[in-house]
C-alpha cells in the first residue's frame, strides 16, 4: 500500500502554486472553531496501523455519511498535545536530536494520527463561477485533505501556506472537509528547528472563492532612489483570464493606473515618497482591482544594496541590533495570536531591538504585517532544518540528495511567494543548521533568479559559495574582529585562504552570536564595540528572544513553565528550549536590559562640566524627538536636575550617524566634602510613538563629576571619620569565633563562600572556553570541561572551614580560619577583624575587616568569593546605594546605573525555568535590610585599595538550595534567608551555547579583601 506520509515529494493532487498574502474582498469563510476530532495511536492503514481504528476502510471518516457523533471536539488552529490536561499526548522538546530514529525517510510505526472533520455551507453563486480553494496556512507535520469523500491532494511543509483547488468537488449547501495529520512523515526530517514539536492544524483554514477574473499573485517592489528621493513601483501582476483592466490605485501618492491588458503593466515612477526604515516605517495603502476582485495591500519604499562588503539599504550601511524570534505562547504554542505578539514587537521596540530572523520558519503572515508597521529589519527563513543528521557526521543529510530537492525547492518557494511584498524583509534565509549540499545551492540559485532585489543568506554555506553574505554563529570576539579586520588573513572556519579572502570580501553578520540561557548572556558590549569599529560587522541576532516554557501543573496544582523532560518524553533536551531575553510569563531579563543599554541608539559622555559629546547610532532619524533628562546626584541624591533637547548649542539636532556637544547645565551645584558626585542622563521620547508613551527611556549614560570616570570603574570615596570604642554596644555579638547576632536578631555566619547555583552558561561545556588558552588566537581555543563541572571537581559546592585561632582583647577579635574542600590541597587562608567604631554621627558600628589568601593550588576561575549570613526569615526587602536597579555581573555592566534603590526579597533574585545564580548587584556602598517592612540592619562597604567595591545577593534561598532545584516550584520551604557580600563575582558569558566568559571578566584566585560596617536602625 501506498504511504504518502513517507514521501519525499513535498505535495500531491490538487495543491496550487504559492501566491502572496494579501487581503482581498472576494468571498471567503474562516472555519476557525470546533472540529470533529479522534486521536489513533498510528497511521490507519499502514503495517504498523493496521485495525486502530475497527472500521473498514482506513479512510472511511472522510465520507460525508461517516458517523462521527462520537468522536471529540478540538480547536481549530491549536496543536492536539496542548489541549487541555494533555488528554492527546504531550509536546516533545529536542534541539538537535530527532525524536524517532534517524533513518529517512522513515518514521515509526507509532505515530500519532490526528483524524479532523467538519461540515461548511458553501452559497450557491460560489459553484456558478470562479474557483473554490481550500488554504492551510500551517499544519505539522503532514496532511491528507478530502472533500465530501474525495482526496484532492497532500501536503507537507509545517509551517508553509498550502491551498487546494476544491472546485470540482465541492457542491452548493452542506460540504464535508475531512483531514488526517500525521505527527511524524518524510517531512519531519526538515523540520528539527530546536523547538517544540507540536502536531495538529496550528493556524488558520480557510475556504476561498476565486470569482472568474479574479487576481492570481500580485508584487509590487517598491523601489526608492536615495539620491532624488524618487520611487518606482515594480509591479508583477497574475491574473485569472478575464481580469484585465487591472487598476493600481496608491491615493497618498496621486498614482491611479489602469493596464487594459497583461503586456501593458509596467512600472510606476513617482517624484518624491518618503523611504521605509525601522526608524521611519512609511508604509503607503495600495489597492490593485480587475473586473472581479481588489486586493488591498501596504507597500514601502527601499532599495537593498550590497556594495563590496557593505550592506545598504538606501544608500546607508545598516547594523542589525537583531534578535532570534520563534513562534511561541506558553498555552498555545504556536498557534498566532496577534495581541500577544504585538506586544512582543512593542516590547522589542522598547529594548532597542530593530531586527528579526524569523527562525528558522516564517512566522504568521500577519506578524510581519506588524513588522511593517512598527519597523524592524527583517530576515525571513524558509521552515528548514536537519541538525539531527549532524551527529552521523551528516551521512544521509537530505541537503545533498537530490530525492529531496523538490521538497527544497518548494519551501523556498512557499517562503518568499506568501510574503515578497513585505518591505522589512530585507534578505531571504535558505533555512539552519541543515549543513550544506546542491539542494541548498538549487535553493539559492531560485532565489536569485525569482528576487535579485533581495540577498540570500545561509550559515552553513561557510566557504560562501552560493550566498551573498558571510554569516556565522557564534564566532569568539577575537574571530570577529578577524574578520572584520582589513590586514588580518588569518583563514576563517573551514576555510582555505582564498575561501577565507572571499568571505570577507562581503557584509559580515552573526545570525546568532549570544546565547540568552538563564542569566545572561554575558560579554555583548565587545560584540557592539566591535561592530562600532569595523565597517565590515554589521551586527547579528542574540538567541532568542523568548523562553518556549509550556505551562502546566504539579499533581497539587502548583502551576509552573514546563521544558524538555516535564513531559515524559523518551528523548529531550531538558531546558535548553529556555533561551530567550524575555521569559515565558512576558517577564525581561536582566540580559534582555542589558542589550537595550548596548544596542542604545545614542551615546553619551562627558566632555567638560555640563557639556556632553553625544555619538548618534541611529540609521535615518535625527535626534529631534528625543530630550535629555539630566541630574546632578550627591550620593545617589539629585542636587541638581533639568531637561533639554537632544541638540548642540546652536539648537540643531544631531543628524543620524553625526555627532555633536549638548549643553546640560552651566554649573555644579556644591557638595560638602566627601560627597560622591556623578551625572545621570536618560535619553527619552518626547511624544508618544505606536510603541512606546513619552517620556521612554531610549538610553542612558552616568560618569563621575570629579573623575570623569565611567559608572563601572568609579574609585573609592574618601575615607570615613571614625574612631575604635569598646566592644560594649557593638550591633555585631559573637560567642568565640562564631557571629551570633546582628543589631538584635539571630543570625549565621559570614563563612567565606566560593559557590554559586551554577547558571546555564556556568553548565555548558560545548563550547571551548578562554581559560588556559590564548583568547587572541581564536583557532586554537582551550576545550575543557563546563565551569560548573570544574567547580565541582574542586568541590566548591562542598567547602569546610577549619578554625585555626581566636585572639582578641576589649578592642577587637581577630578569627583566623582556613577553608578547603575534601581530596583537596587547594585552600584561602582567610582573618576576620572584628572591631567596634563610633561613627561621626555617633553611632555605634560593627566593622568587619576581612582578608582571604588562597595559596598556590587552585587551577581555574572561581565562581565567587565573598561572605554568607544566614539571615531571619522575616527578613523582607533591601534598599540600597549602588549599581540597580537590576541584576550586575563583571560582563552585563552596562545597564545599571548608580543610584538608591529599594525592592522585596522575591525581586531581587529571578525566577528562571530552571534556578540558578541570580540577583548580584554590584558596586555596593550602602545595604539596608527590612524586616517585617522597617528597617533593620545598615550594611556599609568599604571599596578595597584598587577600588573595587563589593557586591551583594539577597535571597530567600542559599545558593546550595537553588542549585539542587530543577524548577522554582522544588525549592525548599526557607529556614533561614541569605546574603552574600561577593568581593568578586565570576562573569555570565555565553557558553551555554557561544563564548565563554571573556578573560577581562573571569574571577581569577587571588587575595581579595571585604571591608563592611554593620549599623543596628
Amino acid at each position: 500500500m501506498n504511504h504518502p506520509h513517507l514521501s519525499f515529494a513535498p505535495a500531491s493532487g490538487a495543491v496550487q502554486a504559492a501566491r502572496s498574502w494579501v487581503t482581498s474582498d472576494a468571498p471567503r469563510i474562516d472555519l476557525a472553531g470546533d472540529w470533529q476530532f479522534r486521536l489513533s495511536p498510528a497511521v490507519p492503514g499502514t503495517p504498523g496501523g493496521h485495525g486502530v481504528l475497527g472500521e473498514e476502510s482506513p479512510t472511511a471518516f472522510a465520507a460525508p455519511d461517516f458517523d462521527a457523533t462520537g468522536w471529540d471536539r478540538l480547536a481549530v488552529p491549536s496543536h492536539w498535545v496542548l489541549a487541555e490536561d494533555f488528554r492527546y499526548g504531550a509536546p516533545i522538546y529536542t534541539n538537535v536530536q530527532y525524536p524517532f530514529p534517524v533513518d529517512p525517510p522513515f518514521v515509526p510505526d507509532e505515530n500519532p494520527t490526528g483524524d479532523y472533520r467538519r461540515t461548511v455551507e458553501v452559497p450557491a453563486p460560489w459553484r456558478e463561477s470562479g474557483r473554490v480553494l481550500l488554504r492551510f496556512d500551517g499544519v505539522e507535520s503532514f496532511a491528507q485533505v478530502w472533500v465530501n469523500g474525495h482526496e484532492v491532494g497532500t501536503f507537507s511543509g509545517s509551517r508553509l501556506a498550502h491551498e487546494l483547488d476544491v472546485t470540482d468537488v465541492v457542491s452548493a449547501g452542506a460540504n464535508t472537509i475531512a483531514v488526517r495529520v500525521t505527527q511524524w512523515s518524510a517531512a519531519s526530517y526538515l523540520e528539527d528547528q530546536d523547538q517544540w514539536w507540536l502536531p495538529g492544524i496550528f493556524r488558520d483554514v480557510t475556504l476561498l472563492h476565486r470569482p472568474a477574473g479574479a487576481l492570481e499573485d500580485v508584487w509590487l517592489t517598491g523601489d526608492y532612489e536615495p539620491a532624488s528621493g524618487a520611487g518606482t513601483l515594480v509591479p508583477e501582476v497574475r491574473a485569472e483570464p478575464g481580469a484585465f483592466p487591472v487598476r493600481l490605485q496608491v491615493p497618498e501618492l496621486g498614482v491611479d493606473v489602469t493596464w487594459a491588458a497583461p503586456e501593458e503593466v509596467a512600472p510606476v515612477a513617482i517624484d518624491q515618497v518618503q523611504p521605509w526604515s525601522p526608524e521611519a516605517p512609511t508604509l503607503y495603502d495600495v489597492t490593485v482591482s480587475s473586473t472581479a476582485e481588489t486586493l488591498s495591500l501596504r507597500t514601502g519604499f527601499r532599495r537593498v544594496q550590497i556594495d563590496g562588503d557593505r550592506f545598504l539599504v538606501n544608500g546607508r550601511q545598516v547594523t542589525f541590533s537583531g534578535v532570534n524570534r520563534h513562534e511561541t505562547h506558553p498555552d498555545r504554542g504556536r498557534v498566532f495570536d496577534e495581541e500577544f505578539a504585538h506586544a512582543d514587537l512593542v516590547q522589542m521596540k522598547q529594548h532597542n531591538v530593530n531586527a528579526i530572523r524569523t527562525s528558522h520558519y516564517p512566522p504568521h503572515p500577519r506578524l510581519l504585517d506588524l513588522a511593517d508597521e512598527l519597523g524592524f529589519w527583517v530576515i525571513l527563513e524558509c521552515d528548514l532544518e536537519t541538525h539531527g543528521f549532524h551527529q552521523g557526521d551528516w551521512v544521509d543529510n537530505p541537503s545533498d540528495d537530490l530525492r529531496w530537492r523538490e521538497a527544497y525547492l518548494d519551501r523556498m518557494e512557499r517562503t518568499l511567494e506568501r510574503d515578497k511584498n513585505h518591505p522589512s524583509i530585507v534578505m531571504w534565509s535558505l533555512g539552519n543548521e541543515a549543513h550544506t549540499g546542491t539542494n541548498l545551492a538549487a535553493m539559492a540559485e531560485w532565489v536569485h533568479g525569482r528576487d535579485p532585489s533581495r540577498p540570500v543568506h545561509y550559515e552553513g554555506d561557510y566557504q560562501g559559495v552560493y550566498t551573498d553574505v558571510y554569516s556565522r554563529m557564534y564566532a569568539t570576539a577575537p574571530e570577529t574582529a578577524s574578520i572584520g579586520s582589513d590586514d588580518d588573513t588569518t583563514p576563517l572556519l573551514a576555510c582555505s585562504a582564498a575561501e577565507s579572502a572571499r568571505q570577507r570580501s562581503k557584509p559580515f553578520l552573526q545570525c546568532e552570536y549570544a546565547h540568552a540561557m538563564g542569566n545572561g548572556p554575558g560579554g555583548l558590549l565587545e560584540y557592539r564595540e566591535l561592530v562600532d569599529r569595523h565597517p565590515r560587522l554589521h551586527g547579528g541576532f542574540i538567541w532568542e528572544w523568548r523562553d518556549h516554557g509550556i505551562r502546566t501543573t504539579t499533581a497539587d496544582g502548583t502551576e509552573y513553565f514546563g521544558y524538555g523532560g516535564d513531559f515524559g518524553e523518551v528523548v529531550h533536551d531538558g531546558n535548553f528550549i529556555m533561551d530567550g531575553m524575555v521569559l515565558s510569563d512576558g517577564t525581561p531579563s536582566p540580559g534582555l536590559i542589558e542589550f537595550a543599554a548596548v544596542e542604545a541608539p545614542v551615546l553619551i559622555s562627558p566632555a567638560t562640566d555640563g557639556v556632553a559629546v553625544v555619538r548618534s547610532r541611529r540609521f535615518v532619524a535625527d535626534t529631534s524627538d528625543l530630550d535629555v533628562l539630566w541630574s546632578v546626584d550627591h550620593d545617589g541624591r539629585p542636587a541638581a536636575e533639568g531637561r533639554v533637547a537632544l541638540a548642540d548649542e546652536s539648537g540643531a539636532p544631531i543628524p543620524a550617524g553625526g555627532t555633536g556637544a549638548v549643553r546640560l547645565f552651566s554649573e555644579l551645584p556644591t557638595a560638602e566634602p566627601g560627597t560622591e558626585r556623578c551625572v545621570t542622563v536618560a535619553v527619552v521620547l518626547r511624544e508618544q510613538t505606536p510603541w512606546a508613551p513619552a517620556g521612554h527611556v531610549v538610553a542612558r549614560a552616568q560618569w563621575q563629576v570629579d573623575s570623569v570616570s565611567a559608572v563601572g570603574t568609579f574609585g573609592a570615596a574618601p575615607a570615613r571619620v571614625s574612631s575604635a570604642v569598646g566592644n560594649d554596644g557593638s550591633p555585631a555579638v559573637l560567642d568565640g569565633p562564631t557571629l551570633t547576632t546582628l543589631a538584635g536578631a539571630p543570625v549565621r555566619g559570614p563563612e567565606v563562600e566560593l559557590w554559586r547555583a551554577p547558571t546555564d552558561n556556568d553548565e555548558g561545556g560545548e563550547f571551548p572556553s578562554y581559560d588556559e588558552g590564548d583568547p587572541q588566537d581564536f583557532t586554537n581555543l582551550h576545550r575543557a570541561p563546563s565551569s560548573a563541572d570544574q567547580w565541582r571537581g574542586a568541590g566548591l559546592d562542598r567547602l569546610v572551614r577549619r578554625v585555626i585561632d581566636v585572639s582578641g582583647d576589649d578592642a577587637q577579635t581577630v578569627v583566623q580560619r582556613r577553608v578547603s574542600a575534601a581530596q583537596s590541597r587547594a585552600a584561602i587562608d582567610v582573618t576576620e577583624r572584628w572591631t567596634t567604631e563610633r561613627a561621626a554621627d555617633g553611632v555605634v558600628e560593627a566593622v568587619l575587616r576581612v582578608s582571604m589568601t588562597p595559596n598556590t593550588h587552585w587551577e581555574y576561575a572561581w565562581p565567587r568569593i565573598g561572605l554568607h549570613l544566614e539571615l531571619p526569615t522575616d527578613v523582607d526587602g533591601a534598599s540600597w546605594f549602588g549599581l540597580g536597579p537590576h541584576d550586575s555581573y563583571p560582563d552585563t555592566i552596562t545597564s545599571p546605573w548608580l543610584g538608591r534603590f529599594s525592592a522585596d526579597i522575591d525581586d531581587l533574585t529571578v525566577s528562571y525555568a530552571r534556578p540558578q545564580e541570580s540577583g548580584h548587584r554590584s558596586g555596593l556602598r550602602e545595604l539596608v535590610l527590612r524586616r517585617g517592612g522597617a528597617d533593620w540592619l545598615q550594611v556599609s562597604a568599604d571599596a578595597d585599595v584598587r577600588g573595587r567595591r563589593p557586591g551583594f545577593v539577597l535571597s530567600r534561598h542559599s545558593a546550595h538550595e537553588v542549585s539542587r532545584a530543577a524548577h522554582p516550584h522544588e525549592l525548599p520551604t526557607p529556614t533561614a534567608h541569605h546574603l552574600y557580600l561577593d568581593a568578586a563575582q565570576h562573569g555570565l558569558g555565553s557558553r551555554a551555547c557561544g563564548p565563554d566568559v571573556w578573560p577581562p571578566a573571569m574571577l581569577r584566585p587571588e587575595a581579595r579583601t571585604l571591608t563592611v560596617r554593620f549599623r543596628a536602625l
